[in-house]
């Protein structure tokens, strides 16, 4: 996949009208949380230009594993 993808992926998720945001999360690397990952709504995050936040601290797109339907459907998925 191209480079920024996962912003456009989250972007329609959270600006397109026929998307709800809040049936969408992100699980992104985390070190010291358990497994070294960390399970995040996307209603919580605003998206920046090199970086998402969530309240004042800034993560980079980069640490994005997956982005996940509720349902669990795997939308989008980092590549190894």
């Amino acid at each position: 996949m191209r480079k920024g993808f996962v912003k456009e992926v989250l972007s329609k998720i959270k600006y397109d009208p026929r998307e709800n945001e809040e049936d969408y999360y992100i699980i992104i690397e985390h070190r010291g949380a358990f497994g070294n990952v960390k399970k995040i709504p996307v209603n919580l995050i605003e998206l920046g230009h090199g970086y998402f936040f969530i309240e004042d601290t800034q993560i980079p797109y980069h640490r994005i594993l997956k982005v996940v339907r509720i349902d669990g459907k795997v939308i989008w998925e980092k590549r190894q």
